[in-house]
């Protein structure tokens, strides 16, 4: 194996049942994000920017539209055989089941660590909105002489019981590594914190290999209920402290170190909040650590009248009038005049009608809103015809795709 090459396996599976009705015919990683993104973009972003270019992406549950997007938007130098974004569904060579969690899933792909032979293994999920400079976790591992780094991120000790937990030295050597444990241990010398796994991890190939044919025999499945807690009793297994993570062109005003799990509408509709107005807490325009996505190739965003605040207009969007406040309208969305918008998002290929009224609202694909109609107002209403979730959010799931999608006429 080559001491210097690194392989990205990234883990794009996720049913994100919890997202419902957003993950109804999508997985978890494919659902849209912000004016432009899938939430896919993020980790393989954050891999090609770190120079990272070998990656397997491994999809499991209604993967179509991700296959899709990832044909699409990451085509990386087709004449550079080290340079590819390759989607790996379930191959089923060891037998008839699908990936049985996380583990199993690379287990099942252990003939492309064969076929790739990298010194490092960086395995991440695809589940996450956030930026970060992978190789500055690998030259932690490597400084300390690692056999296992993963990524932790610092959360108030009475909330750690919902994350997977790292005990560790002063030293940031890890002790034990506890799924939801009803006491989190803190990080040392911080009592009011404690380290949760961000499920990202950098493996020396060979101990990677070993230890899940060891996890196999054992009937075990996922890295953080099985080989990360008995690995860290037997190998060097380090936390990487993500707070000292540094991307360049990051600006003051925004959250030190963001990382959003978008999993529940709740998290996902705040973080879609997150990237909007003056001083964002992320801010999605950063030349010298872009998110990249799909090149869309229709007109320019078209705005006729109205008014617009603290929000970000896709392309393709025609805006004829009435008032946009803390929203977000991705690509090919008609908005008529008359129409209210107040922390919205509204998806691809949608069409509000005219005196419309839609607030902390999330409108799914190939909608039409009728004229005059009201969301977002009146909970026990929303509930009955819409999805409504426990922090006040209404989603109007995915409607059938529409062919008359001309905005224009």
């Amino acid at each position: 194996m080559s001491a210097d090459r690194v392989l990205a396996m990234v883990l794009a599976g996720g049913e994100g049942t919890r997202l419902t009705p957003l993950t109804a015919v999508r997985s978890k990683p494919a659902v849209p994000f912000g004016a432009r993104y899938r939430i896919v973009d993020f980790v393989l972003s954050n891999l090609v920017n770190s120079e990272i270019y070998s990656i397997y992406m491994l999809v499991q549950y209604k993967s179509q539209p991700l296959i899709e997007h990832i044909r699409n938007a990451w085509v990386l130098a087709p004449i550079l055989p080290n340079h590819f974004v390759t989607v790996v569904p379930p191959q089923m060579r060891a037998g008839p089941e699908w990936f049985q969690g996380t583990a199993d899933a690379v287990y099942q792909n252990l003939e492309l660590l064969e076929v790739q032979a990298p010194g490092l293994v960086v395995v991440f999920g695809a589940d996450h909105v956030y930026r970060m400079d992978v190789r500055a976790m690998i030259e932690f591992h490597r400084s300390r002489r690692a056999d296992v780094t993963v990524a932790a991120l610092p959360v108030p000790l009475a909330a750690a019981s919902a994350f997977g937990i790292i005990d560790c030295n002063p030293d940031l050597r890890v002790a034990s590594f506890t799924e939801k444990p009803p006491q989190p241990a803190p990080i040392p010398g911080d009592p009011a914190h404690a380290f949760a796994s961000m499920g990202n991890y950098v493996f020396d190939a060979d101990c990677l290999v070993e230890a899940l044919r060891e996890s196999h025999a054992r009937g075990e499945k996922d890295f953080g209920h099985d080989v990360l807690p008995r690995l860290a009793r037997t190998h060097r297994v380090y936390a990487y402290d993500f707070m000292q993570n540094r991307v360049p062109g990051v600006r003051r005003q925004e959250e030190r170190a963001y990382w959003r799990d978008v999993g529940t509408v709740d998290a996902y509709f705040a973080a879609n909040m997150d990237i909007l107005g003056p001083s964002p807490q992320f801010n999605l325009f950063n030349p010298r650590w872009p998110i990249r996505s799909g090149n869309y190739q229709g007109p320019a965003t078209h705005i006729l009248d109205g008014r617009i605040e603290r929000s970000q207009i896709g392309p393709g969007t025609l805006v004829r009038g009435g008032t946009i406040r803390e929203s977000i309208l991705r690509r090919e969305v008609l908005i008529e005049d008359d129409v209210v918008l107040e922390r919205c998002v509204i998806m691809d290929h949608c069409v509000v009608r005219r005196g419309a009224r839609l607030r902390n609202t999330i409108v799914d694909r190939h909608n039409t809103i009728a004229p005059g109609t009201r969301i977002g107002y009146e909970p026990a209403v929303d509930a009955k015809r819409y999805h409504l979730s426990e922090g006040g959010v209404v989603v109007v799931p995915m409607a059938p795709v529409r062919q008359d999608t001309n905005l224009y006429e």
